[in-house]
């Protein structure tokens, strides 16, 4: 007995409304968990300042930032004393957010991020150098941590380079580099007198409390720029991750797109560590929480910075209020952070993704 099959009709229009109802569901998505991320970002901004040894209302502390009111003692410990805090927190999140879900889309791997391709050594170890060797303090270390971060990143650029940029061959050097750069490290903190050494083990340990006013303007100034050109490069990014031939069928400039990309997401990155050092994990679990929320609408790089400012905010709070001791942010990071690379690890090799 034999059967015959036909192909079932298609109907244009019909498969054309569908897309469109798909894209504005995504879009309607998409902009609720945004809208949804900025106010929770905006509440934890007003609670880091709400808190502390002396409190005070969320009122208080809106009318002070926004000087809508006249009150000396209020002014002195809002604007004073909690605000740049509160606006580095902000400020470095939004960066390290937005920087770890670029590299993790544009290299198609979740381990990604500029904790592990050497990045953030490279700043470290530029830190510490200009610490422990030049006696440095203050700007002059954000100074060379950026231009620590800015060097380690062009030269895995350059080592990657073969005829174009591999994700898996970038990940492999930056893991290398990484390591080298940690060695070094280690090696100039040995050479240390004490107090250097402290010094330099806070800056690598991160903290959203230590950076000064022309540091975090920097930084503001920064992402005033280039946030936006990320989210105008979120569409090439898309079509980057399906490849580069299928990215040149879709009319985008692989090679062009992929370095603005890099180039965005590195001096973001850069930027935020010169301001509160290498805060480990923010960067890496930021756009997989994102991608949890948007849903079908995954890969939204404004979502992942708010994701990545709400849990700085978040860590900034436990690290210094709900703590028996105040400690250094970065020490609450690694601590939430290290149990979900291990389940990263975990999973992705029992799906084969593994290596």
């Amino acid at each position: 007995m034999t059967t015959t099959t036909t192909d079932l009709p298609v109907d244009p229009p019909a498969a054309a409304a569908r897309l469109r109802a798909n894209r504005r569901r995504r879009a309607g998505r998409s902009t609720a968990v945004t809208g949804a991320l900025t106010v929770a970002v905006a509440a934890l901004f007003v609670l880091t300042m709400m808190v502390g040894s002396f409190r005070i209302g969320a009122g208080e502390v809106i009318a002070s930032v926004l000087h809508l009111s006249d009150n000396p003692s209020v002014d002195f410990v809002v604007r004073g004393l909690r605000l740049p805090t509160a606006a580095a927190a902000l400020a470095v999140g939004l960066a390290l957010g937005a920087s770890g879900t670029i590299f993790q889309q544009l290299l198609r791997n979740p381990l990604a991020s500029p904790d592990f391709v050497g990045i953030t050594s490279g700043a470290g170890l530029a830190a510490v150098s200009g610490i422990v060797i030049f006696s440095a303090a203050g700007l002059v270390v954000s100074g060379f941590a950026l231009g620590g971060a800015i060097v380690a990143a062009t030269l895995m650029y350059l080592l990657a380079w073969r005829d174009g940029v591999s994700g898996y061959r970038f990940i492999l050097i930056g893991i290398g580099v990484s390591a080298f750069f940690e060695g070094l490290i280690g090696y100039v903190l040995t050479r240390a007198q004490l107090f250097e050494a402290r010094q330099a083990m806070h800056w690598l340990t991160g903290s959203v409390g230590q950076a000064s006013t022309t540091e975090l303007r920097l930084l503001i100034g920064g992402l005033l720029v280039l946030l936006p050109i990320a989210v105008l490069l979120q569409r090439p990014l898309r079509a980057l991750e399906l490849g580069d031939d299928a990215a040149r069928t879709l009319g985008t400039r692989a090679e062009l797109n992929r370095a603005a990309l890099l180039g965005t997401a590195i001096v973001l990155v850069a930027l935020a560590v010169a301001v509160a050092g290498p805060i480990a994990f923010v960067a890496l679990v930021a756009g997989p929480i994102a991608n949890r929320l948007l849903g079908p609408a995954t890969g939204g790089i404004l979502a992942a910075a708010l994701v990545g400012a709400a849990l700085l905010l978040s860590a900034d709070l436990v690290a210094v209020h709900l703590l028996p001791t105040p400690l250094p942010t970065g020490v609450v990071t690694g601590a939430v952070g290290a149990p979900y690379l291990l389940w990263l690890l975990a999973t992705s090799n029992r799906q084969g993704a593994g290596g």
